[in-house]
């Protein structure tokens, strides 16, 4: 239906993707949001929605804080697409503004869902006026305008619901219309449909009703009777219920052959609506001519080809149902279509003759069976295919053509009229299966490839993904033995993982085992856990799958054998296109086309847009290839070069987060990568690339043999402070930072180590291990003299300074800041300024120097709102906040501290979150504002323990213990203070010992009295 036009030339849908036409053009409706703004509209039929409604739909509880304003701007874009040639200013037709609401006026007719819902009650009026055919037509016409999943594309809580709505009503209606057939007599040609649509819906009792009463109809008792019983057993193992009464009554009566079920009489033939009866309408017979005897076909013979299905099929359940629904159901629009594809060893062709067999009796007329050898030496041509089809077929060799053209015809029409799987394996491209499709839609055809089909037309491509674990540990159970299997379960299944639940993979390994009755499951885990040898276990008898990666790998042309081999270098779980090009040191546009051909060729996996990986096995082999073909100083300038636009993208990212920072500046960057235009989305980045970030940290550690190579590892963690203080990475932190600060030492790299120091500093003061932290930036301190190094010198004192203020050693701390304080001024850098004043009114506070720490931080909160630097502001309206607390200016701090909260929860800074979050509750239980202490704290509590921050924890605990005992809850109260205690003390933290002066005069058992 796409494409048609209502009144005005304008045309909508939204059961399938939602779009539009204006005089059968396609509008662009923009982004996923914007259609979905215009789907939910359009569902509205012409009622208005509030802004507030509107946002709660799109968004629901992630509605970002200026979600008006982007509401409004996808309004105005609607409003331009929908209504090009209205004249600005003037009042818009279509979609037009009520109140402060929105409604969409659209014209009649004009939406597939209002015709979808007048052609049923079209359906329902000839149906209860005794057409049945007739109804049966309009429900099929309904039907047709589904074009796909309804809303595709479309997101948000409302569009969810409205899609589970429609898909409901056209299921629904699909039941009303073979209900229909069913009266009508159909029911030989509705069998087909019924076991696709209950393979699909398998707890739908109406349809299993249904394909029942078909069935038994066409003198199949037996298989009614079994759809019972596997209805039952779905039901039970699925819902723990029995089936309902009218399943259960259908059962008793195919049981007892109740005649009343038996097909009804031919309908007779249907007046049109409106038509009045036969003797006012007289119509004159035409002439009948003589029937002509009917010419008799010669009988084919009926071939059997399919290779042999092992006996061992394990898994695959979801697939093989799929596919057996796609072979079964006929269609007059065309040849019922699959080609599977996948990476060498994932069972493709085990799965397709698995499921060829499960459907031979659907294709009484035979079976085809072809190895196209794409991937081998010597690929079949189509003519020899063909050739073998065809004698296959009857055929006397001697009569077959020559050409390719005349064998193709010929062997389409002895497949017309006949119902003939066939089977194509191992297909090298479409150019070479399209001769050997038959061109009946009474057959069918299933092709296996490494390669995606995108360019075969009609077909449904099926990505055929390695096992699921417990489908694969029941696979290498089937093969080695289930006794070993279950008394090493453990073993068994570190076994498979080490397969990469790899089909072939599992076979081959599981037949070494059961071939070597001395040998233990676990005795396989260590010969597989090591990657240099792994592939060399997977090998019996001919089967290797290094053999089986080596036939798609001796495909590729060069540049796609190359990035195929460099690109396995990372060792990240996955590569952005991106950095992918920096590996290839290629323009984006080509490496992007290098990297889709390798997905098309099942070597790569796409687990994302512009997003990469290899399969576990087929990243080995590809470093094994890269081995032999790669001098170790092309891989040594790949990593820096991937290395380069990281660390340039993590500088951009730095330089965005903390404006005004002189760190960005003093890092060492060569080569280019990212940009961001703001700071949720430089640190989007941040997590999104963290772990392939600590990835090639690790592998420069590991792998560099001078400074050169190392430093910008050293630069990498520093620039990537935001994703610190995200607190999505700390373990990764830590250990990223203590492998440079050992390869550092190793080869004697003063940079690194400073830099190393300093990462690792940090990471200590997050978990409040207080006399480590110092300990590192004393070192830091002193490297940063010796070398004269600008990098982190005002950092590190104002670091330090921190560290020591935490110990309450205050008078040593503000020394250490007013260090700071001048070394910022020297080099210019006000930003640092403002940070030293922030942090530093703390430590006038613990002297007891009140009017210092407010102006303090007052004068670090101008400088950073004068700079305009959003993170700055939010730090010291934090500290602020906190000093505002001490005082009793209780308003003004949680004035501060809602304003920098709002800030930290949209940038991701979840350390900071939490932090904030304790302190709201600390000045709410000053004001004696209970309930709001306790949420706050229970909110801090949540945070800490996501990002495992066991000093953010204690703290959350502490306040939330004090806001429980303002609540009146003491024994919920003293839990939560001991658990803090515990945690304190754990850390070595201050904090206890003020916890143990309230706790000590607590029996065990007592609460804590206010």
């Amino acid at each position: 239906m796409a494409g048609q036009s209502g009144e005005g030339g304008l045309w909508f849908a939204v059961l399938g993707p939602v779009r539009a036409w204006r005089d059968g053009r396609e509008l662009d409706l923009g982004t996923p949001l914007q259609r979905s703004i215009l789907g939910m509209l359009l569902l509205r039929e012409g009622r208005a929605i509030s802004p507030n409604e509107m946002i709660d739909a799109v968004w629901g509880e992630d509605a970002p804080p200026r979600a008006l304003g982007a509401l409004r701007t996808y309004v105005s874009r609607l409003r331009t697409v929908l209504e090009p040639d209205r004249v600005a200013r003037s009042r818009p037709e279509l979609l037009t503004s009520i109140g402060r609401g929105y409604a969409l006026r659209l014209p009649d007719d004009a939406l597939d869902l209002t015709r979808f819902e007048r052609r049923i009650a079209e359906a329902e009026t000839a149906r209860r006026s005794g057409r049945p055919r007739e109804a049966a037509d309009r429900l099929r016409a309904a039907l047709a305008l589904f074009e796909g999943e309804p809303l595709a594309g479309t997101v948000g809580p409302y569009a969810e619901h409205q899609r589970d709505r429609l898909a409901e009503r056209r299921l629904s209606v699909v039941e009303t219309l073979m209900d229909v057939d069913l009266e009508l007599g159909d029911h030989a040609a509705v069998v087909s449909e019924l076991i696709a649509l209950t393979a699909d819906h398998p707890l739908r009792e109406r349809l299993r009703a249904q394909l029942m009463l078909a069935l038994y109809r066409c003198g199949r008792q037996g298989d009614a009777l079994n759809v019972f019983t596997e209805t039952r057993e779905a039901l039970i193992d699925e819902l723990g219920i029995e089936p309902g009464p009218e399943l259960t009554a259908l059962h008793q009566r195919i049981l007892t052959a109740d005649p009343t079920l038996a097909p009804p009489p031919a309908p007779a033939e249907e007046p049109a609506a409106g038509a009045g009866s036969a003797a006012e309408w007289p119509v004159e017979e035409p002439q009948q001519p003589a029937e002509e005897e009917p010419y008799a076909a010669p009988e084919l013979p009926r071939p059997a080809q399919l290779p042999a299905a092992v006996t061992d099929f394990t898994g695959r359940k979801e697939q093989a149902a799929r596919l057996r629904s796609l072979l079964s159901t006929a269609s007059a629009e065309g040849l019922p279509l699959v080609a599977i594809s996948g990476i060498g060893g994932v069972g493709k062709t085990t799965l397709a003759v698995h499921v060829a067999h499960q459907v031979e009796e659907v294709f009484p007329d035979g079976q085809l069976y072809a190895d196209l050898r794409g991937y081998g030496d010597g690929a079949t041509a189509p003519e020899s295919a063909l050739g073998g089809f065809l004698r296959a077929l009857g055929i006397p060799p001697d009569v077959i053509p020559d050409g390719l053209a005349e064998r193709s015809a010929l062997y389409r029409s002895l497949l017309a009229e006949r119902r003939v799987l066939v089977l194509l394996d191992n297909a090298r491209d479409a150019e070479q299966v399209s001769p050997l499709l038959p061109g009946s839609p009474g057959c069918a055809a299933i092709v296996t490839s490494r390669v995606k089909l995108a360019d075969l037309p009609a077909a449904r491509l099926v990505d055929l993904d390695v096992m699921e674990p417990d489908e694969a540990l029941s696979l290498f159970a089937a093969v080695a033995g289930p006794e070993r299997v279950a008394a090493e379960h453990g073993a068994a299944m570190d076994v498979v993982a080490a397969c990469g639940f790899l089909p072939l993979a599992v076979r081959i390994v599981a037949a070494r085992l059961a071939a070597r009755p001395s040998w233990t499951v676990a005795s396989l885990a260590p010969r597989l856990a090591d990657e240099q040898r792994r592939l060399d276990e997977m090998r019996v008898g001919n089967l290797a799958v290094e053999a089986t990666f080596a036939l798609g790998y001796g495909q590729l042309a060069p540049e796609q054998a190359r990035a195929f081999r460099l690109l396995s270098l990372p060792s990240g779980p996955d590569i952005s296109s991106e950095a992918a090009a920096a590996v290839l040191a290629l323009p984006a546009y080509e490496t992007e086309a290098l990297l889709e051909s390798l997905v098309d060729a099942s070597l790569l996996e796409a687990p994302g847009p512009g997003r990469y990986r290899y399969h576990d096995l087929l990243r080995l082999f590809a470093r094994r290839e890269l081995n032999k073909a790669e001098r170790p100083e092309t891989l040594a300038l790949a990593l820096g070069r991937l290395l380069g636009f990281y660390l340039a993208s993590a500088q951009s990212a730095h330089r965005l987060a903390y404006e005004g920072s002189a760190i960005a500046d003093n890092l060492v960057v060569v080569g280019t990568g990212r940009t961001f235009t703001t700071v949720d989305e430089a640190v989007a980045w941040l997590i999104a690339e963290g772990d392939s970030l600590f990835a090639a940290i690790g592998q420069t550690a590991a792998s560099a043999r001078s400074g050169e190579q190392l430093l910008p590892a050293g630069d990498l963690l520093v620039a990537m402070e935001p994703l610190l203080e995200s607190g999505t990475h700390t373990r990764e932190f830590d250990q990223g930072t203590r492998a440079v600060l050992a390869a550092a030492l190793r080869i004697g790299d003063p940079g690194s180590e400073l830099r190393s120091r300093y990462v690792l500093g940090r990471v200590l003061f997050a978990a409040n291990r207080l006399r480590e932290a110092e300990e590192q930036f004393r070192r830091v301190r002193e490297l940063s003299a010796e070398r004269a190094e600008k990098v982190v010198t005002g950092e590190v004192l104002n670091a330090l300074a921190v560290v020591v203020g935490r110990q309450r050693r205050h008078a040593e701390a503000l020394a250490l800041f007013e260090a700071a304080m001048t070394w910022y001024r020297e080099n210019g850098v006000p930003a640092g300024e403002a940070l030293v004043l922030s942090y530093s009114a703390r430590d006038h506070l613990g002297l007891g120097r009140p009017d210092d720490a407010i102006a303090a931080a007052e004068k670090g909160l101008a400088i950073f709102t004068e700079m305009g630097s959003g993170a700055g502001t939010a730090r010291a309206r934090y500290h602020l906040g906190i000093v505002l607390s001490r005082v009793g200016r209780l308003t003004e701090a949680v004035h501060h501290h809602a304003e920098c909260l709002a800030f930290f929860r949209a940038s991701k800074q979840r350390v900071w979150e939490q932090r904030v979050c304790s302190r709201l509750a600390e000045t709410f239980i000053a004001a004696e504002r209970y309930p709001e202490a306790v949420r706050h704290a229970e909110q801090a509590l949540v945070v800490s323990r996501d990002i495992g921050h066991p000093y953010g924890e204690a703290l959350s605990l502490t306040v939330l213990g004090k806001a429980l005992r303002g609540l009146g809850d003491l024994s919920r109260s003293l839990a939560c203070l001991r658990q803090a205690y515990d945690v304190f003390s754990r850390l070595g933290a201050p904090e206890a010992g003020d916890l143990k002066v309230l706790l000590d005069g607590v029996p065990h058992g007592a609460v804590v009295e206010t």
